[in-house]
């Protein structure tokens, strides 16, 4: 019997598929199909998917040409599929010609032609109007945010710029040709379907709120609002005109952090115990975060990182909170550090901006602990520790670019309506946040008068 093996994501399982699965059989007797996970898709930088990994597993397994189904989920597992199912043949579409010849060492490689005209990726965006993105502010991030979104396919682009210096706004364009710059605010939401804020942390909410008035969908950067109330109103604007709405803290999207708080929720290090983390770099005293004495400082720079874990293991609701911070001579915090247990669990989350420690994440749990390395905040790597020093488990994940990728991608998925779920950063979570930075600036206020 001679055996055919092909791979694919299959999503949007269309005429094309059906195509290339026909004649991947007809080399053989016996198909064998790996369909891509959520994960690994991910990881290899298809980031858009219409369809549910057990959708597009059962679209395959009911065509009629094949023959056994299994699940792709890593690097290398191609050559260990070869050798595991004695495939004869590997099949695979002709865009990828060239791309897996390595493969020749262990049997026959065909690459078959695409039938013309038809793709999952223009399936998937000609349903949708294009997604046309403005963006409020033109700093650093601003550029990091424009070379990832080349990244996401699905008809979102980024065309529209407003910064009230528009000389700045100009000078990005100058680097982007794409970008159109705009004088003022109303006119740019008057051409794009959705904002992409990256202003100074306290503008946030106010461009995001005018934004949603005006029917459009709202990607912010981190902190969303630096009030409790100002980000429940947000979200309550949001869901009344049925727009969507998400901060961008993008560890919460990344697909490492993801895995790690799954390995988490299964047990693998008991129950948790403690959380303790941190993000701290050494700043010039010229950059806005350490001249801006209202708005400024080590806490609402950082803290929405170090917040994350610890919202996510310890929850919402019952936290007890407790601040402490070094003040430089112009009242603005070089280093914090942060305490919130909720009766169970405790954690310690540390920020500078004058202070430099080693930036890890560590959960410790009554079976063992989790070590991230720094930077543990574009998690990749990490290993599961147990009382015997020899019992360590180490798992890889890719984190791509500078990571605002994912975000993007889950808020464009969620705008076309193919995911609704809020749960890699709920509403519930960005508001706590939102509360917690509240009580920081408070107690800031407060250590500055004493």
């Amino acid at each position: 019997m001679k055996t055919v093996i092909t791979y694919g994501v299959f999503d949007l399982f269309h005429e094309g598929h059906v195509n290339l699965l026909k004649r991947a059989k007809e080399l053989g007797d016996r198909l064998v199909v790996g369909v891509t996970s959520n994960e690994f898709t991910k990881q290899r930088g298809k980031l858009l998917l219409a369809d549910s990994l057990d959708i597009r597993m059962a679209n395959v397994r009911n065509c009629p040409y094949v023959d056994e189904v299994i699940l792709e989920d890593h690097y290398g597992q191609k050559v260990e599929d070869i050798q595991k199912y004695k495939a004869d043949v590997f099949v695979i579409g002709d865009d990828w010609k060239g791309r897996f010849d390595y493969l020749k060492k262990w049997c026959e490689v065909v690459y078959l032609p695409r039938t013309p005209g038809i793709s999952s990726s223009s399936l998937r965006t000609a349903p949708y109007p294009k997604i046309s993105f403005g963006i409020v502010g033109s700093g650093r991030i601003a550029r990091r945010f424009l070379n990832e979104i080349k990244t996401v396919h699905g008809g979102v682009h980024a065309e529209h710029v407003y910064n009230p210096n528009k000389e700045s706004a100009e000078r990005l364009a100058a680097e982007y040709p794409e970008l159109t710059v705009y004088g003022s605010y109303d006119d740019m939401l008057g051409s794009c379907k959705a904002v992409y804020i990256a202003s100074p942390h306290e503008t946030h909410y106010a461009y995001a709120k005018k934004a949603l008035l005006q029917g459009k969908h709202v990607l912010c950067e981190k902190p969303l609002a630096l009030k409790e109330s100002e980000a429940q109103e947000l979200y309550k604007i949001a869901e009344e005109r049925s727009l969507v709405l998400m901060e961008a803290i993008k560890t919460a999207y990344c697909p490492g952090f993801n895995r790690l708080l799954s390995l988490v929720g299964t047990g693998f290090i008991g129950e948790v115990r403690d959380v303790e983390c941190a993000f701290t770099k050494l700043t010039p005293t010229e950059l806005r975060e350490r001249s801006d004495r209202e708005y400024g400082g080590s806490f609402t720079e950082l803290a929405s990182y170090t917040l994350l874990p610890v919202i996510k293991l310890l929850g919402c609701k019952d936290l007890s909170i407790r601040f402490e911070s070094q003040l430089d001579e112009n009242g603005i915090d070089l280093y914090t550090k942060t305490y919130i247990s909720n009766g169970k669990v405790f954690s310690c989350g540390k920020n500078g901006l004058g202070v430099k420690t080693e930036g890890e994440l560590i959960i410790a749990g009554t079976d063992g602990y989790i070590r991230v390395d720094a930077p543990w905040w574009k998690t990749s790597r990490f290993s599961i520790h147990h009382e015997d020093p020899q019992d360590v488990q180490t798992f890889q994940v890719d984190f791509a670019g500078d990571g605002l990728r994912y975000e993007i991608a889950e808020f464009v998925d969620r705008l076309q309506g193919w995911h609704t779920s809020d749960y890699h950063l709920t509403k519930e979570e960005s508001i706590k946040i939102a509360s917690i930075f509240e009580q920081y600036l408070e107690y800031r206020k407060e250590l500055r008068n004493k």
